[in-house]
């Protein structure tokens, strides 16, 4: 249902600059002036013949999470802050009913203007409105102004945009003038005036078309009269959505997604899925606000939806709901993937439901879901999306249990209750598990150990590291095991947006191509990010209120998903890697939003030499901040970091050039949310290693290592540090051998040993065309001449070439995106010949055969 349609060029929104090659003068051979041909340093044998693996139609999609405000404000095309009155302190600390919304008189006007939860609401679920009370006895009007998102209200001219409001009066009647007008107050449309009359809730609509363009436009909802007038769901949308859809998506933010040609869409998180209450949003839980995204609060009309707390700290309406995440997936092609909640809370939440009357509430709710998707347009669910304007079936295959839950024991039982439920009534679905937060760790070994010997379809892994990490590990998936479970690479990124974090992505992606029959399907994450509004980073595609512009990963994504292939054609590289450097550098001291001690660190050679000492009985003179935060000083002879809001404090001393030690120090945690971070291998702020114990909220330890500033996880293990309690740490370094070890027990152990292979290639077949692909990727600063060798297979020259290069070190941001695909004609193709790659770059290089 969902195949790709055969594309026998490379695509995307790659320059068509053919004429730069293709126009040259062919050079008949070389002569005694020119210089020699550089030696081939790299080669890649094709095996033209080989079987390969095939490749499957939703090999790359898309996973879309409300983080970074990515549904209000964002994807979901409500250009209207708090259109509902329902922002609470509960979902930010400085949210009112009245956030995005300012008081305006006008004329002499006057009143109040005042959110209200009372039993005069507009439904129950809609728990808050706005009350106008109103003083117009000399004429003049009163009411409220809202500032949209980022700047304003984003308008075009010519353009049209739909406003609607629920109101209601105790007067005679009250007419409502709405402007849409700048932040200066002139005019983008004519004024709309609406005549509300009688005390029941009625919604009425007017159109303005703008005059003008601006991004800072305002929209005022003024009554005229006396009495009081209530509003709710006060809504600006433009007609232009994504394929014209009420209630639809901001257009250019989903072209750029379609324009990904994605297998799948997974939705709606994420974090947003196991964190917070599972309880219901009613009465008897207490109108609970930070809950998990429960499904059924999301779909009907969009004035009876829930609406939550997000995880990420601010509002959703949920206006952006279930039949909104299916309806765009079939627009763009694209297979549905829900993601439902496990009852194990994660992020950091970490708790596992014991009601056992809610787990099967959600369980019913999970086959609910699967009727609204799928059902008759006869049966209760399946009715439902047909009153919604849908009465055929959106047909759902996949349904993700869970997400980066670090119980897996107690996951793994509700996970099993889950696919149970389904299988038993829908056994064409496919049910996918996950293996939790980390690529590796205590808690993705016992995952993986319970889902294989389960005998679960698919796993949903999960990881951000550095572009080193990337680099490492492109052959992870070549020792899984092919009888399964097969792999969903659900969230990953490396942790930036710069050209050498997408080449180092781009390595890998090489690598899951070569192991498509494990790795079945596969997303970057996040998707989306508002440029004021970012919980997270790095992200694909950033946006304010009327821009949207893709990043370095986006462009490499897109070459990578508008040209998979359908299978793999063997092939083999040779080439020079990267070693390993010895962990050598300062060791260093830190803390992330708690206060510590520290005291008695020592560092020794293995025969007990000691290479430094400091009881800070003299002050703590040998120590300089790395990361000029924090607030250190010496306290009862030693050195206590005291600000529990500050995050990453490290301060460092000495220069440990051996590559064989023992650093040891005491450490006491005093308050705060987590517990200590022990550096060593300390190169400056962005280049270390670190023994993180009771991070992530105090729920997990591990050893990071940061290499310009981003991160990998080299060992991980749950683990809680108490306070008051004071703990014996010995980090034992020997070459690229670290143990740990700590208050006398060997905590765990690791060798950093990885070789970075900065050439990374993957060749793949057009079955339609008989087209090869030959994906080649140059993570270094030199160029790399390659000798491709193809066997015996006949081709035909000029092949179509498309490069993405440039300096590592740049991104693509709102005022200038300087890497983009670049395609030209590659002469001189045969069944072997020779080409160079730029330094910095990924190439495709699509060969017709013969």
């Amino acid at each position: 249902m969902f195949r790709r349609t055969a594309r026998p060029g490379l695509t995307g929104s790659a320059l068509l600059v053919g004429s730069l090659v293709a126009a040259g003068v062919a050079v008949a051979g070389p002569s005694l002036a020119d210089p020699p041909r550089p030696e081939p340093e790299y080669t890649i044998t094709v095996d033209p013949a080989g079987a390969g693996v095939p490749i499957s139609d939703t090999m790359y999609g898309v996973f879309f999470e409300d983080i970074n405000y990515a549904a209000d404000g964002g994807l979901y095309a409500e250009l209207v802050r708090n259109r509902s009155f329902e922002f609470l302190p509960v979902d930010n600390q400085s949210f009112t009913g009245l956030t995005g919304w300012t008081p305006n008189a006008e004329a002499g006007g006057s009143g109040t203007a005042t959110p209200v939860d009372d039993d005069s609401r507009l439904n129950d679920r809609n728990r808050t409105y706005l009350r106008l009370d109103l003083d117009n006895s000399d004429g003049g009007r009163y009411g409220v102004t809202n500032s949209g998102y980022n700047s304003g209200i984003a308008v075009e001219a010519g353009e049209r945009y739909d406003f609607s409001v629920w109101a209601r009066t105790d007067s005679a009647g009250n007419q409502l003038t709405v402007r849409l007008v700048d932040v200066d107050g002139r005019r983008l449309a004519e004024p709309q005036r609406l005549r509300v009359h009688g005390d029941d809730w009625t919604r009425y609509t007017a159109t303005f078309t703008a005059h003008r363009t601006s991004d800072i436009g305002r929209l005022a909802v003024l009554a005229g009269g006396t009495g009081t007038v209530r509003l709710d769901m006060v809504s600006l949308f433009p007609q232009e959505t994504f394929r014209g859809r009420a209630n639809g998506l901001r257009k250019d933010l989903a072209q750029k997604i379609e324009a990904l040609r994605p297998g799948f869409v997974r939705f709606p998180g994420g974090c947003l899925v196991n964190t917070g209450s599972m309880y219901g949003y009613d009465a008897e839980s207490g109108w609970e606000r930070a809950r998990s995204f429960q499904w059924k609060d999301t779909v009907g009309p969009v004035e009876t939806r829930a609406t939550n707390a997000n995880f990420w700290g601010y509002n959703q309406s949920y206006g952006l709901g279930y039949f909104e995440y299916f309806q765009f997936a079939e627009d763009i092609g694209a297979m549905p993937l829900p993601v439902v909640p496990a009852l194990v809370t994660g992020c950091g939440q970490n708790q596992a439901t014991v009601d056992e009357a809610l787990l099967q509430r959600h369980i019913s709710d999970t086959l609910d879901l699967i009727e609204f998707a799928n059902g008759p347009a006869t049966s209760t669910w399946g009715g439902l999306r047909a009153e919604m304007g849908h009465p055929e079936p959106f047909g759902l295959t996949h349904v993700g249990v869970g997400n980066e839950e670090n119980l897996p024991d107690e996951f793994f039982a509700n996970f099993q209750r889950f696919r149970a439920a389904i299988e038993a009534q829908h056994p064409e679905i496919t049910v996918i598990s996950n293996s939790g937060p980390d690529d590796q760790g205590a808690t993705f070994d016992r995952l993986w150990q319970l889902n294989r010997a389960g005998g679960v379809e698919m796993v949903d892994e999960h990881y951000y590291n550095s572009p080193a990490w990337f680099l490492q590990n492109n052959d992870r998936y070549d020792s899984y095991d092919r009888a399964g479970p097969k792999v969903f690479l659900g969230e990953y990124a490396s942790q930036d947006n710069k050209l050498y974090n997408s080449l180092a992505e781009a390595a890998f992606m090489t690598g899951l191509e070569r192991n498509a029959d494990v790795v079945e399907m596969a997303s970057y994450a996040p998707l989306l990010a508002n440029i004021d509004h970012v919980q997270w980073r790095p992200d694909l595609i950033w946006f304010d209120n009327d821009e949207s512009w893709g990043t370095t990963s986006y462009q490499v994504q897109k070459l990578f998903m508008t040209n998979v292939g359908d299978r793999t054609v063997p092939s083999e590289a040779t080439g020079p890697a990267l070693g390993t450097q010895p962990i050598t550098g300062r060791i260093g001291l830190s803390t992330w939003a708690t206060s510590a001690t520290y005291d008695d660190v020592r560092v020794s050679a293995p025969d007990g030499t000691v290479l430094f000492s400091d009881d800070f009985s003299a002050g703590a003179g040998q120590w300089t901040s790395v990361a000029n935060r924090g607030s250190w000083s010496v306290v009862d002879g030693a050195y206590t970091q005291s600000d529990t809001a500050a995050q990453d404090t490290m301060v460092a001393a000495a220069e440990i050039t051996a590559t064989d030690y023992d650093l040891s120090l005491t450490a006491t945690k005093n308050a705060g949310a987590e517990g200590f971070l022990i550096g060593f291998g300390v190169k400056d702020a962005g280049n270390f290693y670190w023994w993180n114990l009771g991070g992530w909220n105090n729920t997990q330890g591990a050893v990071e290592k940061a290499t310009n500033g981003a991160k990998q996880t080299l060992i991980a293990k749950p683990n809680q540090i108490t306070a008051g309690t004071t703990y014996d740490i010995t980090i034992k370094v020997r070459g690229d051998k670290v143990t740990l070890v700590l208050d006398g027990e060997v905590w765990g152990e690791f060798v950093d040993d990885q070789v970075t292979r900065p050439f990374a290639q993957v060749v793949t077949r057009d079955d339609a065309t008989g087209d090869l692909l030959v994906k080649v990727v140059n993570a270094q600063e030199k160029a790399a001449v390659t000798r491709i060798d193809l066997g015996d297979l006949p081709v035909r020259s000029p092949a179509r070439m498309t490069v993405i290069s440039g300096d590592p070190g740049q991104q693509n941001t709102r005022s200038a995106e300087p890497i983009q695909p670049f395609t030209t004609q590659l002469t001189g193709v045969a069944s072997s010949f020779t080409h160079t790659f730029e330094p910095y770059s990924v190439t495709f290089i699509r060969i017709r055969t013969k």
